[in-house]
């Protein structure tokens, strides 16, 4: 059971200094004057976002906030049961 715990701390670690990562990587949401002014071209990035790096980001942030309170959970009946 202690190298179980081991191996899930150490999956747990990675996965959360990528995640990390893939926040501080995303672009804030805030568009300010350049929005208002960019709105024509917004149609077109809109519609393919999920293609761009920035849908490829929110995506791993979802996954990975998914798998980060998955492990948390899993961690700490480990850590309780043992």
């Amino acid at each position: 059971m202690g190298a179980l715990i081991i191996i899930v701390e150490i999956v747990y670690f990675v996965l959360c200094i990528g995640l990390i990562s893939v926040v501080l990587l995303q672009k804030g949401k805030a568009a300010g004057l350049s929005g208002a002014i960019g709105g024509a071209a917004e149609t077109y990035w809109g519609k393919n976002k999920a293609r761009s790096m920035e849908g490829k980001l929110e995506k791993l942030t979802r996954i990975g906030a998914i798998l980060f309170i998955v492990l948390s959970i899993v961690l700490s009946l480990l850590i309780k049961y043992q």
